[in-house]
């Protein structure tokens, strides 16, 4: 597995050891492409669960997690549909997204790179996402929370959705590429 750091100078991870799992009240997992070439439109997914587990440092942490891929909301109901249909996400046959990993490369005290598989649309990619620590904080309910912002890009094309129409101007109808943003708060387990 490559790292950045060898065992012998690792620093202290920016998340501590323990089982972190999301909080989907507090989480949001975001997405956004461009529309006609000039405009850009945002979506998000309302259901969804992961996990987070770190050791002593990160070189021993995995993620996982799954999205409802039906859950998909861009505030148009018109447009959620054809997302939901066979030209994007199929929801019939492929009702679930999922990402694991099993790579995570610390880059600082805050922030930490993330190697990992991504199957959407029944197809399974290398993806590689960065994370941003925003913080540690006990709610009033004493449990810990880890805030952690995610981000990345994909192409949707190498998922099998390659719905599209090029326009006059030779922009198309909605990019290739896919902007994600993942905006967690997670509460760590008890052991």
């Amino acid at each position: 597995m490559p790292t950045l750091f060898s065992r012998s100078s690792r620093r202290t991870s920016p998340v501590p050891a323990g089982t972190w799992a999301i909080d989907p009240a507090h989480s949001t997992m975001g997405f956004s492409v461009k529309h006609l070439g000039i405009a850009t439109v945002r979506g998000t997914f309302a259901t969804f669960e992961g996990t987070l587990t770190v050791g002593d440092d990160l070189l021993s942490g995995r993620i996982s997690g799954t999205i409802d891929a039906g859950s998909i909301s861009t505030q148009e109901a018109q447009r959620d549909e054809h997302l939901r249909s066979a030209d994007f996400f199929d929801v019939a046959a492929h009702p679930q997204i999922s990402f694991t990993a099993e790579v995570l490369r610390q880059l600082d005290e805050e922030e930490f790179d993330i190697d990992g598989e991504l199957t959407m649309h029944g197809v399974a990619r290398p993806v590689s996402l960065h994370a941003v620590v925003q913080g540690l904080e006990t709610d009033p309910w004493g449990q810990e929370r880890v805030g952690i912002e995610i981000t990345g890009q994909l192409s949707r094309g190498e998922y099998e959705m390659k719905f599209n129409q090029v326009l006059g101007s030779g922009n198309v109808l909605v990019s290739d590429t896919v902007r994600i943003r993942l905006d967690i708060s997670a509460i760590k387990q008890a052991a």
